[in-house]
């Protein structure tokens, strides 16, 4: 539907349009990752509210606003991260504690491990190939980042059922999004899949633990 370089053009346009808002978003997730460490249950809500309207975010400006343009599964995307973010701001609301208390054991510390990932690493992609740094893509501001963070706060998240209903989305998004890279060549295809490697195990590390806590 386009070629590497659209898209490359595309990601560069609208960071350049949004600049220096790339810095206050890194600064929420890392402000959000710094709720959810703390103690106090209605940190984890500001964390959950923070990622949600991330994620609205970025379903208005750039899923709608300029890749449904040249790619028509960002048509579709766009409401579904809407109902994304609707639903974290939503969990932030309704629950006193919505959040399981980072600690240090597996699951949490891949969790966090992700969340910092997709915030920090992951801009480095371009970079690092020898593109500019306005095609580097951040969280808060692109879905694919934005989906590697949010499945790492979904990771933490205390209800079951909550985890349940919103994994989908940013999961089904960050393999959609492996496989789209791959075949363009992009660079970000290798660190989206490690990306959903720290997930699931992550996911795994948590049902794990919960098997053991269940024996004892």
């Amino acid at each position: 539907m386009f070629s590497p370089r659209v898209y490359e053009r595309l990601i560069e346009t609208h960071n350049m349009a949004l600049w220096p808002w790339q810095l206050v978003a890194l600064g929420v997730v890392l402000a959000a990752l710094g709720l959810a460490w703390a103690k106090r249950p209605a940190d984890g809500r500001y964390a959950l509210a923070g990622f949600g309207l991330g994620l609205v975010w970025v379903a208005w400006s750039f899923l709608w606003g300029r890749y449904a343009g040249i790619n028509w599964v960002a048509a579709y995307a766009a409401p579904a991260f809407l109902i994304e973010g609707l639903g974290l701001v939503a969990l932030a609301v309704l629950s006193k504690e919505p959040l399981l208390p980072l600690r240090r054991e597996p699951a949490s510390i891949l969790a966090a491990v992700l969340v910092l990932f997709a915030a920090f690493a992951y801009p480095l992609a371009a970079p690092l190939t020898g593109q500019p740094w306005r095609a580097s893509e951040v969280a808060g501001v692109m879905p694919d980042p934005s989906a590697l963070a949010t499945l790492g706060l979904v990771a933490l998240v205390r209800s079951r059922a909550a985890v349940l209903a919103l994994t989908p989305v940013p999961l089904l998004w960050s393999l959609y999004a492996a496989m789209t890279l791959r075949t363009l060549g992009a660079a970000e295809a290798w660190p989206m899949a490690g990306g959903i490697a720290l997930f699931l195990a992550a996911a795994a590390a948590r049902m794990l633990g919960k098997r053991r806590t269940f024996g004892h």
